[in-house]
């Protein structure tokens, strides 16, 4: 059913849930798994010094949590392909999906609501109403 899974991470507890679930799926299917992070530099261009590094201290930190992504993915004995990309978060994730014949989406979402979520925006929400692929959403632990 699944050959190919994509969890994509933010390095957050709600991307925790949602890895542990895409490894189990991943494991039941002898599936490959690719771990996604998205630095989203547009939302740095304003500023007049300075958004360089604050750009390569986020893809360092994408290669971190995509590295621990596939260190638990290893510890389970399931394949792992590790990314990095620069660009609007659910765009990019529609794109990899597509480029990658991606079957499933595996995304956390922190659950938030009211003006919190109208504020803030859902990257997940925007990957469940636009994506071709079905997407399993994993709720962040309440005690997190």
């Amino acid at each position: 059913m699944y050959s190919q899974i994509l969890v994509p991470t933010d390095g957050s507890p709600a991307s925790d849930a949602a890895i542990e679930h895409a490894i189990d799926l991943a494991r039941q299917y002898d599936a490959r798994l690719h771990a996604l992070y998205v630095v989203d530099g547009a939302a740095y261009s304003t500023l007049e010094a300075g958004a360089d590094i604050v750009v390569e201290a986020l893809e360092s930190e994408g290669k971190e949590a995509t590295r621990r992504v596939a260190d638990a993915a290893a510890d389970a004995g399931v394949d792992c392909e590790t990314t990095v990309v620069t660009g609007t978060a659910y765009q990019s994730i529609r794109d990899y999906v597509a480029e990658n014949a991606i079957d499933v989406i595996v995304m956390g979402t922190h659950g938030r609501k009211g003006l919190d979520r109208y504020l803030l925006g859902s990257v997940t929400e925007r990957v469940v109403r636009t994506s071709d692929v079905p997407v399993l959403t994993v709720r962040q632990p309440a005690d997190e």
